[in-house]
């Protein structure tokens, strides 16, 4: 029987316009981050800045792709800010990150049928979470508050916070102590077959694959090694869809 449902938050409850064109929206969201720390009174180049930030971000992410740990953007900030010489000391780095993920905040909107399909499932399945890979929790919680996502779901989990990424199964360890029901009668939906498919058949959960945006050349990879149970193309199919599990 299912009792619970785990989400996926970006590409699945929520799209993006830049969804898999991160690079090109990153020199956008630098330059907000500096005339932040610029305004906060920090002294310093901009092209060596925006060029170590952005290096020190493409590596760390190379890197949480491949050891399933999560690097948070607040360690790439300061790791940043050694390379250059610089101390964080009198800087509100809170404030500074948020003004780096505001422009990209502002361009998620919710997937069709999202609220109706909330709804439908939240009125006859006992537990619903999120469980997110992302480099920023607070970037995360903004964005559930935003969309007013938050009552549907508990708990929320975000890798930053724990620091572990999917598919390392360690990154369900919270819903599992929550909810105190087994993995099998669990379902993990989500877009990316490496991190949303694996990491529910690493914790011994049934998985969706939905794929309004996975379109993309990881999952292009995976798509032969990693089966779901189940795809979706729409999140309107889930309440009939999850009835067969």
């Amino acid at each position: 029987m299912l009792r619970g449902v785990i989400f996926d938050l970006g590409s699945t409850l929520l799209s993006h316009e830049y969804n898999n064109r991160w690079h090109l929206l990153r020199p956008r969201l630098i330059a907000v981050l500096l005339d932040d720390l610029r305004a906060q009174g920090l002294s310093v180049d901009a092209d060596a800045f925006a060029e170590t930030f952005s290096r020190n971000a493409a590596e760390f992410d190379r890197q949480r792709q491949t050891h399933f740990k999560e690097i948070t953007s607040e360690y790439t900030l300061r790791a940043t800010f050694a390379e250059l010489g610089l101390s964080p000391n009198g800087l509100d780095l809170s404030r500074a990150l948020a003004a780096y993920f505001g422009p990209s905040e502002a361009m998620w909107k919710p997937m069709p049928h999202l609220y109706e399909t909330l709804d439908a499932l939240g009125a006859r399945i006992a537990h619903l979470a999120i469980v997110s890979n992302a480099a920023d929790s607070a970037n995360v919680q903004r964005l559930i508050d935003n969309h007013r996502l938050r009552p549907y779901f508990d708990p929320i989990v975000v890798s930053a916070a724990v620091g572990v990424r999917k598919p390392n199964p360690r990154i369900f360890d919270p819903v599992l102590a929550a909810w105190s029901i087994p993995p099998v009668e669990m379902v993990m939906i989500g877009d990316t077959l490496g991190a949303d498919i694996l990491g529910a058949r690493n914790v011994g959960m049934k998985s969706v694959w939905v794929t309004m945006e996975a379109d993309t050349p990881d999952n292009n990879a995976h798509r032969h090694t990693i089966l779901p149970d189940a795809v979706a193309a729409s999140l309107d199919e889930l309440p009939s869809l999850l009835l067969t599990f």
